[in-house]
């Protein structure tokens, strides 16, 4: 057992999930750096594996300050289970972007395995994705927000470069 109840890993992951909320939308994620321990791993398996909290916060501001992640609005749980044996909450995590300009929904899901480390801290997270997947949404993302004249410069560069790789 990891000391940790249910109702404890359940209750620091709604925390995580406000603070994740906060920071989407002030675009500052340096709270979110913060919830993880100064020794955590972040793996994540297209990027690699971030060694400590210091190196989480950059890599966490560049991603989500470049295209496609400034362009997802909200990180909401689409469902999660805790397991105090392990004192780890799994979840799925939906990643929809805004509105390109036509109403419609683009979006695309991770599973998020989440490490309970006590006091509001995290000792790992790893996000477990298809990056064709996120691929293919950022450039129906893309495709859309062009027809309608909404798609970003920043936007425009990633669909004429990294785009084409996922047509």
């Amino acid at each position: 057992m990891s000391g940790f109840t249910a109702d404890e890993l359940s209750a620091a992951f709604a925390r995580f999930e406000a603070t994740t909320e906060a920071c989407a939308a002030t675009g500052d994620w340096n709270a979110w750096a913060e919830q993880f321990t100064v020794d955590a791993d972040y793996i994540e398996h297209a990027m690699g594996t971030m060694k400590g909290r210091e190196e989480i916060r950059p890599w966490i501001a560049k991603t989500m300050g470049s295209f496609p992640g400034n362009h997802m609005v909200a990180f909401p749980s689409l469902w999660h289970v805790c397991d105090p044996s392990t004192a780890r909450v799994i979840c799925e995590i939906d990643n929809p972007m805004r509105d390109p300009g036509d109403g419609s929904r683009v979006s695309a899901t991770n599973i998020t395995i989440l490490t309970y480390a006590g006091d509001g801290q995290w000792s790992c997270e790893e996000d477990v994705y298809n990056p064709l997947e996120f691929g293919k949404a950022a450039l129906t993302w893309c495709v859309r927000a062009e027809a309608t004249g909404q798609i970003t410069p920043e936007a425009r560069r990633w669909m004429e470069t990294t785009g084409a790789f996922f047509r």
